[in-house]
């Protein structure tokens, strides 16, 4: 899992930095849930029979194809089998993407707490429960009333030296402060996203531009 588990007037820069942070947070969870749909072959090449894994991987292939074609409520449906009773990993991919789909359709709430219980359930891979409180947070945000020091809290134990989402925990926390009117916070974090030559170039690209909107 780790190989694979390896983002002027004042008035005018606060509408700017809105934005910026619909484009990015679309764009942050287009990355995840491309590398959610990386998981499953993995998990079912490595842990079950031959079969089994086929039989999930083309129920998971019908469910992607539904949801891609706008049938929403028929791929939440398969999802919902595949996570009851699919292999252990599809079971979890099924999980995430039926948390999506429910934001997708407007259920911002349902999602957080799909994503919560992933990130709860210890029988799942640290890695993958980690990428679900990412988006728990990520998702949380839009919800009416969302405290930022409460989300900045849940993911600050994800921003590690070697973490393997500590590039993305980071690039939160930085919106998170801003989100909390903390200009002076989010600019120090988005400074060293943008020198952290560790970073993914996609997060380090967007640290370098928030930053100058922010006026760093």
């Amino acid at each position: 899992m780790g190989d694979i588990l390896r983002e002027i007037d004042e008035e005018l820069k606060q509408e700017r930095y809105l934005q910026l942070w619909k484009k990015y947070r679309n764009h942050a969870t287009a990355v995840v849930v491309v590398v959610i749909l990386g998981l499953g072959a993995v998990y079912g090449w490595n842990e079950y029979q031959e079969n089994r894994r086929l039989e999930a991987s083309n129920r998971y292939a019908e469910a992607q194809a539904l949801a891609a074609r706008g049938q929403a409520d028929e791929a939440a449906a398969l999802f919902a089998n595949l996570a009851e009773e699919g292999p252990q990993g599809y079971t979890v991919i099924a999980r995430l993407r039926r948390a999506a789909l429910r934001a997708d359709k407007g259920d911002v709430a349902g999602a957080v707490a799909g994503y919560d219980a992933i990130a709860a359930d210890s029988s799942v891979d640290r890695e993958v429960r980690d990428m679900a409180t990412l988006l728990a947070v990520l998702r949380g945000m839009e919800l009416p009333g969302a405290d930022a020091g409460a989300l900045a809290a849940r993911i600050e134990p994800l921003d590690t030296p070697r973490g393997p989402w500590r590039h993305s925990a980071r690039e939160m926390k930085a919106l998170l402060a801003q989100m909390a009117g903390d200009a002076a916070r989010a600019k120090k974090l988005y400074a060293e996203l943008a020198d952290d030559v560790d970073a993914p170039p996609g997060i380090r690209a967007r640290a370098a531009e928030m930053l100058a909107v922010l006026g760093g």
